[in-house]
């Protein structure tokens, strides 16, 4: 079966971006009424329902350019294409992680971008584990 999908391309071959077929610079010029329309269910529901205050003055400081680098902790912001090119201070609970927005991340939420957990790395046996582990010698 053959894939109806098309790519655009600029004029290098390079393959361009886009979002529902939407171009970048198209969905920067859109009203975040009308990029509601084209993000999955849940995102659309939260968009269309209202963002909270904290959420409201982050789209605010998101369009004002003179901002390189913006902490937040609104983790269940929805990416929006004002935030593509920007870096993000995300807040994880114990930090804010450092993140740099690009086209993929459209439609999900900041939280999926820093992690909460740190990633367990299961190494030798630990001290007390069974019975056997006293005979361990202990580094």
């Amino acid at each position: 079966m053959v894939s109806k999908r098309t790519e655009l391309k600029n004029e290098f071959g390079k393959r361009i971006f886009t979002y529902r077929g939407k171009t970048i610079e198209t969905l920067k010029e859109l009203s975040l009424e009308e990029f509601a329309k084209l993000v999955p269910s849940r995102e659309r529901r939260k968009s269309t329902r209202g963002f909270t205050e904290i959420e409201k003055k982050l789209i605010k400081t998101v369009k004002d350019e003179t901002k390189s680098f913006i902490k937040t902790h609104a983790r269940d912001m929805i990416v929006i294409p004002a935030m593509v090119g920007k870096k993000m201070g995300i807040y994880n609970g114990k930090e804010f992680v450092s993140v740099d927005i690009v086209e993929d991340m459209l439609g999900h939420r900041l939280g999926e971008f820093a992690m909460t957990r740190k990633s367990t790395k299961h190494s030798g046996v630990g001290q007390g584990a069974t019975k056997s582990s006293k005979f361990v010698p202990l580094k």
